[in-house]
């Protein structure tokens, strides 16, 4: 038993460096940017600000019924109106159609849940 225990906490002290390293790969790359100002009263001031390196925009290209919609993931994202389409039913009290694409998805208003995906509807 003290041969297990042993075991595993020198395979965790091996382990841990290897995983505390891992968040600060996967972080956005920063840059500090320093300003100095000279002050007519010979005051110097110094500004340091960080800036991150923005992310590109990443759209979903399928989207399956139960998942979370998020229209900051939706190419093309508008609410479309049923009657413009045909094959479009009214939509059930407390939902929406929204276009993705070219595909037409069924979410919940509140929850966001997805509950249809009509795909290629819209060309």
């Amino acid at each position: 038993m003290k041969k297990f225990v042993l075991a595993a906490v020198a395979a965790s002290v091996a382990v841990s460096p290897i995983l505390a390293a891992a968040p600060a790969a996967a972080a956005p790359a920063k840059q500090t940017r320093t300003v100095v100002k000279h002050k007519p009263n010979g005051k110097v001031v110094v500004k340091k600000t960080t800036v991150r390196k923005a992310t590109p925009a990443r759209y979903r290209t399928a989207w399956k019924r139960g998942d979370r919609f998020d229209y900051r993931q939706a190419r093309n994202y508008r609410q479309i109106d049923y009657r413009q389409y045909r094959g479009l039913k009214a939509p059930p009290r407390g939902y929406r159609y929204v276009q993705s694409g070219n595909d037409v998805v069924l979410v919940g208003i509140t929850s966001g849940i997805v509950a249809a995906v009509l795909a290629n509807l819209i060309r």
